[in-house]
């Protein structure tokens, strides 16, 4: 019997319950972008070289990116920090009269209780670099304020003051078994002011730079600013002084780290303070973190399919179990940081599925965002980097029945309800 109507001069053929599926990769570079259009290769919109009908999922592939972040940046607002002294070494405690160290000491004293914001460089350290860097800084801002007043007010002292080093009471050493750092002074009791408003207000007008230091609601709570990444909690942390006399903090694995080269005292009394027996000296709570982030988001528009929470003290505090403290489809993929800088990493190794149930009719043009848990784009520079998507498409298939010619068997056979590709 006729599954057609005969009577119709266009029969419609019956459309079989079977798809097969067909596998198209898509190859996009960051660098393929309207760069006129969308100049920061974290966020942009490409058209793909063909319509991709009924797609029933789509898969991120292979990836490489390249690992030249910075940990620190003015957009990660992590570049400053902040401390004052407690006490300054005044040489008529001692009976000792010295015009140099009497001046610097009527130049600090009255600041007691203000704070010196210290600026580090943009980039990427190693514990050791970072040291050596804060302990530049911290000389260096001590350095330039002290000038200011010695030019104005002691002029014939700023040629000596210049041939004896500047401001060089600051040490900030790594202890590589502990791994974290110590901070020290020479001569002088200091605060490192954690609990500075600097890390509470977003907008502060202390310094040009500072006037766009905006800091990520997302990282108030864990890593708030510089001090986070150094080890420190928001508390103001006070260095101590040497108990006894010539009991001068020591590291006891070996003097390769020794500033002095004395077996491990890394921090002891500056020899022209007359008088002085004793240091200044604090070490961070926590071990120094440089790493920076561990993953990163992939957004597109229309495929996000993961949904991320947010930090508990974002949420809404309720009692009502069905409301969410976190974002639906938010990304759709989680990509790990495999590396530090500066390299390049290669991976394929995803969960990043999107399921379209029914499939997606059309799919034509691809909004691309890399950005961090807290919502910052990722910042590429002038590097490029690509991934792969890969397209499952279902394409239905139609019922032809055909005639077959065996010549061996000098026969003719019919076969029906073949499945043949539309």
């Amino acid at each position: 019997m006729s599954r057609f109507n005969t009577d119709n001069s266009r029969p419609l053929i019956p459309t079989a319950r079977e798809y097969m599926i067909e596998q198209r990769i898509v190859s996009i570079h960051s660098e393929d972008r309207d760069m006129v259009k969308y100049p920061n290769a974290s966020d942009f919109e490409v058209e793909l070289p063909d319509d991709y009908l009924n797609v029933s999922t789509v898969k991120l592939g292979t990836y490489t990116f390249p690992a030249n972040y910075n940990t620190f940046s003015l957009d990660q607002a992590n570049i400053v920090m902040s401390f004052k002294f407690s006490n300054i070494y005044n040489p008529a405690d001692y009976g000792y009269f010295n015009p140099l160290l009497d001046a610097i000491f009527n130049i600090i004293y009255p600041r007691l209780d203000s704070e010196f914001y210290v600026f580090i460089s943009e980039g990427f350290y190693t514990p050791t670099q970072i040291a050596k860097e804060l302990t530049n800084r911290f000389n260096d801002i001590v350095d330039q304020y002290i000038l200011s007043f010695l030019t104005k007010d002691y002029p014939d002292l700023v040629d000596e003051f210049n041939s004896n080093g500047g401001y060089n009471q600051f040490v900030v050493i790594f202890n590589s078994i502990s791994q974290d750092l110590w901070f020290g002074n020479k001569s002088s009791g200091f605060i490192i002011t954690n609990s500075s408003p600097l890390y509470t207000v977003s907008k502060l007008g202390i310094q040009t730079v500072l006037a766009c230091y905006d800091l990520p609601s997302y990282e108030s709570y864990s890593t708030w600013g510089l001090p986070a990444y150094l080890g420190f909690s928001k508390c103001d942390t006070p260095s101590n002084t040497n108990i006894l006399p010539g009991n001068f903090p020591r590291f006891f694995y070996g003097d390769a780290i020794s500033n002095s080269g004395d077996n491990g005292y890394w921090l002891l009394p500056d020899p022209s303070y007359i008088g002085l027996q004793y240091v200044n000296y604090l070490e961070a709570p926590f071990k120094i973190n440089i790493l920076g982030k561990s993953y990163m988001y992939m957004e597109i528009d229309g495929l996000n399919c993961i949904d991320e929470l947010v930090p508990y003290q974002l949420s809404s505090f309720t009692t009502h179990t069905n409301e969410s403290s976190g974002l639906h489809n938010s990304a759709f993929a989680k990509i790990a940081v495999t590396t530090t800088p500066t390299s390049q990493w290669f991976d394929n190794n995803t969960e990043a599925v999107k399921i379209f149930m029914p499939p997606a009719e059309r799919i034509r043009k691809i909004k691309v965002k890399i950005r961090y848990h807290n919502g910052k784009l990722v910042q590429f520079g002038n590097f490029n980097y690509s991934f792969n998507l890969i397209f499952q498409i279902l394409r239905p298939q139609t019922l032809r029945s055909y005639m077959t010619f065996d010549p061996a068997a000098n026969s003719i056979s019919g076969v029906s309800n073949v499945i043949a590709k539309r």
